[in-house]
């Protein structure tokens, strides 16, 4: 017996170490409490393992928007897995608020999902499964484990192995099932904890209360015997025992487990423990008692004393008598349960208790070291961004030094050979013998220009149109002068002569002619003429306002070159922004010298009396107008108002009054062309009054254009040339030089390569053409081989000219 009984108890210690809790869940707010309560009650105990219980009908058809059910045998396989993963889809979300219950209270929680129609016997399968000691249900107000509702909670408990204790809740009340205890009709009871002790309670003294009742009888038929009164005592005595002990486990039940729930969270161990080895010994003391009781009845019985009729007591009570000390011997293994539960849990604490201190003082040793040596980089970090920033300083002023001796020897040598092309021009221009202009063969001019194509013409004046073309390898500008009335003749007659025997680098070059047809041959300057340029004609660039003020220089130069040329001045007569043409670089030349008149004396105050008015209203002099003389100080009249143009960009119609007025009112710069840049305000209008001074009506009035106008520019060509200086400095900086370029890629070449048809190439880019053509990028023709040869002479350049950059 006795190892039956220690068998018992190491059954009842491995079920209650577990440290997993299940919960039968259904989804509604009562669920929420159950598992609230759980949380409470096992948590601070060390149950951190939980295990959420659903079990939902099969599902046997696929319900449809008109509210039927179809079978699944009558649905396809897609339809219904689809069916059942929204199902299951669905079921997760419904329980996913009490996963997130547990994992707020760091808990461990398992979803188990079970698919049954036989709700008790599929949470007793996955209880006993899993060897779970504590399942916690849910219960209806009206009756937890009372038999006679026959409620779902009462099924559970049913069907709930013996070793695992059932916890049902419902408004604030609580029943158990402990474990490895029989269910006799209604063992625990809805309305109070008390129940469960009051129904064992119960049933032992109606089996007492029966004993005596028989013992009683017993001895009133034989009360003169005095073993019959001595066995009668004991009976007595065993009767009070008998009632006596399941008080005791009464009150060792009420104190392990409180039906309240505010209070069952905050008891003791060591109460509950105290509490439990009381029990242990009022229990084995009644068991010892009873034992010695029941020996010293038998000796008594069988002694010779006795008479027949006090024989031992009928089979019906010794099995009733048997039936009582097996209902002590379950108490007493469930207390020693409750015990051993209550040993390990402190022992477990305890160690936790240790290693989370342990574990305390490790973290803050490390989380010292980690501060230590943050602070310590984050210093070595401030000395090394230091030492960067000192670098970038100093390797920043070092090039800006270079950059700016680069420039300065750029321009330097720009300004060197610009002056000796000068040099050598006016050299040329002062030898004084007449060159000869080269003279071409219509053909030539008509091969030239393709029979006169309209995509040649680049201009077309009142006496002529402009083509551009190619003669002898070199592009030129051809003007057809309309040779059939005879002041066209002269025109061309006299442009020849005058362009023939002088030369000026700011006065168009005539490269030839071909006086049968009338045609004349100039070099092509590329940016047209400064009346489409300042106007926008072309949609071009604007021209900035330092290169205006050169423009004006050049001007005023080419005008002061025609009016002493020798041995007879030259008066234009037709000056205008339309006849001042720009070459690549802005380089402004007078041109359309046809109308231009020889003064045959080297007075330059003589006035030439022609009646026939020759020039472009608002550009002509007035005194021209009214008197029909003309003088240099006609060219000045016209040279004011290019200067005003060059101002405003503006139409020459009233810009004088215009720029009177504005002047007068302080608003110079409202008129100003802001397209130009930011204007020095100072001279601009010091040349904005030059060019006013110059369009006066009467020609007393107009400054001389060698002693007055010409000194005035130059001092503010100077200006104009150091904005211009740092402008090339933005300009050299910005952008490659051509022969940098890809003609793939176009951009700045990394690995520059030569191609068979001799061009050179970036090698990723010309690779990637090879790959899938056989002609040349530039040439379009076959090419002999794929070879290619790197150009280290272009790619050492092309890196200075980045190291620079950079």
């Amino acid at each position: 017996m006795d190892k039956i009984q220690e068998a018992d108890a190491n059954k009842i210690s491995q079920h209650s170490s577990s440290s997993v809790v299940a919960l039968a869940i259904k989804g509604n707010k009562k669920s929420k409490y159950v598992v609230q309560w759980a949380l409470n009650k096992f948590v601070p105990e060390g149950m951190i393992a939980f295990k959420l219980i659903h079990v939902h009908a099969g599902i046997k058809g696929v319900p449809t928007p008109m509210g039927n059910v179809i079978p699944l045998s009558q649905v396809r396989n897609d339809v219904a897995t689809a069916f059942k993963k929204e199902v299951e889809w669905q079921t997760n979300q419904m329980l996913l608020p009490f996963k997130r219950m547990c994992e707020q209270r760091k808990v461990h929680v398992d979803v188990v999902l079970i698919e049954s129609d036989d709700v008790p016997a599929a949470i007793a399968e996955e209880v006993a499964k899993g060897a779970t000691t504590k399942l916690i249900v849910g219960a209806s107000s009206r009756g937890l484990f009372k038999s006679k509702h026959k409620g779902m909670s009462s099924k559970i408990s049913a069907c709930t192995p013996r070793f695992c204790t059932v916890y049902a809740i419902s408004k604030g009340k609580l029943s158990i099932r402990p474990s490895d205890m029989p269910i006799d009709g209604s063992i625990i009871d809805d309305a109070s904890e008390t129940s469960f002790s009051s129904s064992s309670s119960s049933n032992y003294t109606s089996t007492s209360q029966t004993e005596s009742f028989s013992v009683s009888s017993y001895a009133g038929l034989h009360s003169s015997s005095l073993t019959t009164q001595r066995f009668q005592a004991l009976s007595s005595i065993n009767q009070g025992l008998l009632s006596t002990t399941p008080s005791l486990v009464e009150t060792n039940h009420s104190r392990g487990q409180s039906l309240d729930l505010g209070r069952e969270n905050t008891a003791s161990n060591s109460a509950r423990n105290s509490d439990i080895d009381h029990a242990l010994s009022r229990v084995s003391s009644c068991k010892s008692f009873i034992s010695d009781t029941e020996s010293w009845a038998h000796d008594q019985i069988s002694g010779k004393d006795l008479t027949p009729a006090t024989s031992l007591p009928s089979p019906n009570r010794q099995a009733k008598f048997n039936l009582e000390l097996e209902k002590l011997r379950i108490e007493l293994r469930h207390a020693q349960g409750l015990h051993a539960v209550a040993q390990s849990e402190k022992i477990e604490a305890s160690r936790k208790l240790n290693d989370l201190s342990k574990r305390r003082t490790e973290e803050t040793m490390k989380m010292k070291e980690i501060i230590a040596k943050e602070e310590k980089a984050k210093e070595l970090a401030k000395q090394e961004k230091e030492k960067y920033q000192d670098a970038s300083r100093e390797a920043e002023y070092l090039k800006e030094c270079a950059e700016r001796e680069a420039a300065e020897r750029r321009e330097t040598e720009l300004k060197a050979i610009r002056a000796a092309k000068e040099k050598e021009k006016l050299e040329d221009a002062l030898t004084g013998s007449v060159p000869q202009y080269r003279k071409f063969t219509w053909d030539e001019i008509v091969s030239a220009t393709s029979s006169f194509s309209e995509d040649l013409k680049i201009g077309m004046g009142a006496y002529g149109i402009v083509y551009k073309c190619s003669l002898h390898h070199t592009t030129v500008a051809v003007k057809v002068l309309r040779t059939n009335e005879n002041r066209q003749s002269k025109q061309f007659q006299q442009e020849i002569e005058i362009l023939s025997r002088i030369r000026h680098p700011n006065l168009l070059l005539l490269l030839g002619a071909c006086p049968d047809h009338g045609c004349l041959v100039y070099e092509y300057m590329e940016n047209g003429n400064l009346e489409e340029k300042l106007l926008r004609k072309n949609n071009s660039a604007p021209i900035p306002w330092f290169d205006r003020f050169r423009i004006a220089w050049e001007v005023a130069s080419a005008l002061s070159f025609l009016h002493s040329s020798k041995p007879e001045p030259i008066i234009h007569r037709d000056l205008k922004p339309a006849n001042i043409l720009l070459g690549r670089n802005l380089v402004s030349k007078i041109g359309d010298i046809g109308l231009s008149t020889v003064l045959h004396s080297d007075n330059l105050s003589t006035m030439y009396q022609d009646t026939a008015l020759v020039g472009t209203l608002c550009y002509i002099d007035p005194e021209y107008q009214r008197t029909g003389t003309i003088s240099p100080k006609s060219d000045v009249y016209a040279f004011g108002m290019v200067i005003l143009q060059l101002l405003t960009a503006k139409p020459a119609i009233a810009l004088a009054h215009k720029v009177e007025t504005t002047i007068d009112g302080g608003n110079l710069t409202d008129i100003l062309d802001p397209e130009a840049g930011s204007w020095p305000f100072q001279e601009t209008l010091e040349l904005a009054l030059l060019g006013l001074k110059c369009a006066e009506l009467r020609r007393r009035d107009r400054p001389d254009l060698d002693d007055h106008v010409l000194p005035t520019l130059e001092r503010l060509k100077e200006v104009a040339d150091r904005a211009q200086y740092s402008s090339s400095i933005v300009t050299i900086k910005s952008k490659p030089p051509n022969h940098f370029i890809c003609p793939i890629l176009q951009d700045v070449m990394d690995d520059p390569c030569v191609a068979a048809d001799g061009y050179t190439y970036d090698r990723k880019a010309i690779e990637k053409w090879l790959q899938e053509n056989n002609k040349s990028p530039m040439t379009n023709t076959a090419l002999p081989h794929k070879h290619l040869i790197p150009n280290y002479t272009l790619l050492s350049a092309i890196l200075e000219w980045k190291s620079t950059e950079s």
